[in-house]
């Protein structure tokens, strides 16, 4: 068995709406599309299957929690080397109507266990920031899961120049700067929500929350669209705005 190790994160995050909101949000397949990664489906029992599904890529679990707008839990299988995944949210509503979100993530890591801890340390707030995003400003909102893949490029400082820049942002973009771009024709305005250089850069808009996500080199889109849109031609014009972008 290769090298594993055990590890276990807490992230809190106080979030403007109900608990029925909250569970709605991470719960649901529907409501999970619409700020995490993949298109999602949920199966809402104790023992229920889980599905994470990406281009060329499907990842399943099963549901050990479920307390409708209170407790909700899942985990992977264990794998080979003996990794896997578990994800636990404890929700408690406030004064007020809004509602504190506690994310347990834990589980065993093998291999380069390392790089990937320092990856889920590092992206587990940006996506719970994501969540408040939606939250804040989609409440009630479906999205369209939008995964497209870039180029790989020699390393995440060459990834980061070129995406900031297609966006009419600089290097040192802060959250809050206006951002701009063109696909398909069409000129698309945001404020950058999240920056995390180099790796992590969000862009709401008033239909959408824009996600470029990298490492080593690597980018993918991880989009959330609330409009009627067809999944697959927004994929493929994303697919080729990045093309584009790394020419």
């Amino acid at each position: 068995m290769s090298d594993t190790h055990e590890f276990e994160l807490v992230h809190d995050i106080d979030l403007a709406a109900t608990p029925e909101q909250v569970w709605a949000a991470i719960a649901t397949g529907p409501g999970i599309d619409s700020w995490f990664m993949g298109r999602n489906e949920i199966e809402p029992r104790v023992g229920g299957t889980t599905s994470m599904e990406m281009p060329g890529f499907t990842a399943e679990g099963s549901i050990t929690a479920y307390e409708p707008n209170r407790h909700f839990a899942h985990r992977s299988p264990t794998a080979e080397d003996g990794s896997f995944m578990a994800f636990e949210y404890l929700i408690e509503g406030r004064d007020g109507g809004s509602t504190a979100l506690r994310l347990v993530h834990s589980g065993i890591l093998a291999g380069d266990w390392e790089a990937e801890y320092d990856a889920l340390k590092k992206g587990n707030p940006l996506y719970l920031r994501s969540l408040a995003q939606y939250l804040e400003h989609f409440a009630g909102r479906t999205a369209v899961p939008v995964t497209a893949f870039g180029p790989q490029q020699s390393d995440q400082g060459v990834v980061w120049t070129a995406i900031t820049g297609a966006l009419g942002l600089s290097k040192d973009v802060v959250e809050g700067d206006a951002a701009r771009l063109t696909i398909g024709g069409k000129e698309v305005t945001g404020v950058v929500d999240t920056a995390l250089e180099p790796s992590f850069l969000g862009v709401r808009t008033d239909d959408a929350l824009l996600r470029f996500v990298g490492r080593g080199g690597f980018i993918l889109t991880g989009h959330h669209i609330f409009a009627d849109v067809d999944k697959a031609a927004e994929e493929q014009a994303w697919s080729a705005w990045l093309t584009e972008v790394f020419a």
